[in-house]
């Protein structure tokens, strides 16, 4: 069915996006490689979340205090039935400094364009459009 398949090609631009975005370890090239990766996903709106970050020190810091961090997606809602395709993505991020790990809940929105032309940096052809971050919170903090 093509709507099925839409939705999982969707789903999959989608948690790529993220994963690249938020998955970061404490080294400087594998942070700028991650970011462009994501990059090449979405619009000019994550290029302002990553300037705003970078601007307040956010990646310098995740070197500095040798900080990892991951997200793991819990679900992501699309609406297929309008284009672009709106999207709302639900996940934790595990934040591991060397003396704690914070949990934190995500959920960004945006809206997804069709019709780019795949490439090997996009293999869908999709680009996420006016991305935003709607929380991000810490829900846990443990020690370790």
């Amino acid at each position: 069915n093509r709507k099925d398949n839409l939705k999982i090609e969707l789903d999959d631009h989608i948690k790529t996006f993220h994963f690249y975005f938020f998955t970061l370890s404490p080294d400087e090239k594998l942070i700028k490689s991650q970011i462009t990766k994501a990059l090449y996903l979405a619009d000019g709106s994550a290029k302002v979340q990553y300037d705003n970050l970078k601007e307040n020190g956010y990646y310098s810091n995740l070197v500095a205090g040798n900080v990892n961090q991951r997200i793991e997606v819990d679900s992501i809602s699309v609406d297929l039935d309008r284009k672009p395709y709106y999207f709302r993505y639900y996940a934790k991020m595990f934040i591991t400094r060397p003396t704690s790990v914070v949990t934190r809940s995500i959920i960004t929105e945006g809206v997804i364009r069709d019709g780019l032309q795949p490439s090997d940096n996009n293999a869908h052809g999709f680009l996420i459009e006016r991305w935003s971050t709607l929380e991000n919170r810490d829900i846990r903090v443990e020690s370790r």
